[in-house]
């Protein structure tokens, strides 16, 4: 089980105090939308984005998928260590972001980002690793909320504009894509910090060569 751990950034450390004041942030069920794409595809190499206290990857793991799960937050995959201990499951596990990780290219049969908080930067650097990861004839899966109004952005006390969204990330999907879902769907979770959720956007692309 690889455990890697770089030096940490503030993004790091907040994700670390956040999860620190509870006992479990998330529901510890996966995400609705990657079962619901996943379950007809054949198991192969996976790359959990932003992996949590586990969850997905666990779940994936179960499935039969040659799993890699990275996060920021060292307190998060200490938990998600532990858990995939106590149930015997193997889990490659990665301390890192996703552009600092410099995963191998092309090497991921499926990429898995589930409301993933990746930082916007003016070279698109996240967005571009997530498409890189992809293996020919792979697919990427990316979730996330419905983007806030204004208001309700100021109220939370963020900008968007901080973090990539799932159009930023469309909006590179060129002739060598193919994308299969498009759509804002349901979401129904009733535990865990995102329970106030109920819409989400998914976006399933196969990457063609």
């Amino acid at each position: 089980m690889e455990h890697t751990t770089p030096g940490q950034d503030a993004s790091g450390i907040d994700w670390d105090q956040r999860y620190a004041e509870m006992d479990k942030l998330w529901s510890g069920q996966p995400n609705g939308a990657l079962v619901h794409e996943v379950s007809g595809l054949v198991p192969g190499r996976v790359l959990d984005v932003g992996c949590g206290e586990g969850a997905d990857a666990l779940w994936l793991a179960e499935q039969g998928w040659d799993v890699t799960a990275l996060d920021v937050s060292r307190v998060a995959l200490d938990r998600a260590v532990r858990e995939a201990d106590r149930r015997g499951l193997k889990v490659a596990w990665l301390h890192a972001g996703l552009v600092e990780a410099a995963l191998p290219e092309a090497s991921f049969d499926l990429v898995s980002a589930q409301y993933p908080a990746l930082p916007a930067t003016a070279d698109k650097a996240a967005e571009r690793a997530l498409l890189g990861a992809v293996a020919p004839g792979g697919v990427l899966l990316i979730v996330h909320h419905l983007p806030p109004t204004p208001e309700e952005a100021r109220a939370r006390g963020f900008d968007p504009a901080d973090y990539v969204s799932v159009a930023d990330v469309a909006a590179l999907l060129d002739d060598n894509w193919e994308i299969e879902v498009d759509e804002i769907r349901p979401r129904h979770v009733t535990t865990g910090a995102g329970a106030h959720h109920t819409e989400d956007v998914v976006v399933r692309a196969r990457r063609l060569r």
